[in-house]
């Protein structure tokens, strides 16, 4: 055995995240994938959460199976904690036409000033009155990482995992209004038009505004992302 090839088996036995099979598919996509230098070098704004008001988290998340039975005994076993964020809401999923479930929105009457025309005026029933994800909150008063109890692609968000197709690498890169992948008829997309997806002339390389996700998503996989995008 490899020293990487064993740095990688002690990886994937590591609990990063709660959701173990999500975890394992996502680190063998990372580490395979190729990595989109130049969208990394676009400058883009550090999340401000007084500022944005979650508008990342204003439809609600789609979630895995494994997700949502996870997240179901978490809310469940945890209820009492919980309350003492003021969060107490008796419907979490809905299950959409196309069969996929999806996080439950509520009606958000003081978004962003900046708030997309386009999204509509709606909150993820995770986040409490201030706009905080309660299960970040809930991870953090445990002792986890943050982000152990949210769903993938919310904290991988504005992040974007292109599959590979026909033999070809996965690819690891930014939603651009050309690319994003929400984009239909009559809506414009969504990465590619929340304040931490759209490029700021005056922010940071999106490698070093990312750089949170960019770590975990490397420790998931035993790949030095930072290294490789010259983080460090």
């Amino acid at each position: 055995m490899t020293w990487r090839t064993d740095l990688i088996s002690q990886i994937a036995a590591a609990k990063m995240i709660a959701f173990p099979s999500i975890q394992n598919e996502l680190a063998r996509q990372i580490r395979e994938a190729r990595v989109d230098h130049e969208a990394f070098e676009k400058p883009l704004k550090a999340c401000e959460l007084a500022e944005c008001r979650a508008t990342c988290c204003h439809d609600g998340v789609y979630l895995e199976i494994e997700e949502r039975d996870i997240l179901a005994d978490v809310i469940a076993t945890r209820a009492e904690r919980l309350a003492t964020y003021d969060w107490n809401e008796p419907e979490i999923f809905q299950q959409m036409a196309d069969g996929r479930w999806k996080s439950i929105t509520l009606p958000d009457p003081a978004p962003a000033e900046d708030f997309p025309a386009h999204f509509p005026k709606t909150r993820c029933v995770f986040l409490d009155s201030a706009h905080r994800c309660v299960l970040q909150r809930l991870a953090m008063d445990e002792g986890r990482h943050p982000w152990f109890w949210k769903p993938v692609s919310c904290w991988m968000h504005p992040l974007l995992l292109k599959p590979g197709h026909h033999g070809e690498r996965p690819v690891l890169t930014l939603a651009t209004p050309e690319n994003d992948p929400a984009a239909h008829s009559g809506y414009p997309g969504f990465s590619a038009f929340t304040p931490c997806g759209i490029p700021c002339k005056s922010g940071p390389p999106a490698h070093q505004a990312l750089a949170a996700e960019l770590d975990l998503l490397g420790r998931i996989a035993g790949r030095d992302l930072a290294r490789e995008l010259g983080s460090t």
